[in-house]
């Protein structure tokens, strides 16, 4: 049962923070490009940030300055510290990533965690 698990999501006012954790379980080897991608209702999902195995990072310029997308590999968990968020932030938050399991050998796979709810409203 390989998959990835989001926790962090809920309802915030205008101006707060949430950090959304994503966390790789099963037979994971190690984790390697990683990325945070959303969807709000009537919109098409959207990468919002992503992180390579080296730990270079790209966001979106609606997010550039506000959140940070980071990488614990000993844990096999990335981040996304979202800072002064905004109605417009509302959407559901998927994690993505290409994650190395093993199955009969070492294979590099590409997985979406179930999603977690952010609501940014006052």
């Amino acid at each position: 049962q390989v998959q990835l698990v989001e926790t962090g999501g809920g309802l915030v006012q205008p101006g707060g923070s949430l950090r959304l954790s994503c966390s790789a379980s099963g037979r994971i080897f190690s984790i390697n490009s990683m990325g945070w991608y959303r969807q709000a209702p009537g919109k098409q999902r959207e990468l919002v940030a992503g992180i390579s195995s080296g730990g270079s990072t790209n966001y979106a310029d609606s997010v550039k300055g506000r959140f940070t997308i980071s990488r614990d590999n000993a844990k096999k968990t990335v981040y996304l510290q979202m800072n002064s968020l905004t109605p417009e932030d509302t959407a559901v938050y998927y994690c993505n990533g290409n994650l190395e399991i093993f199955n009969g050998g070492y294979y590099y796979q590409n997985y979406w965690g179930q999603g977690t709810q952010v609501t940014v409203s006052s």
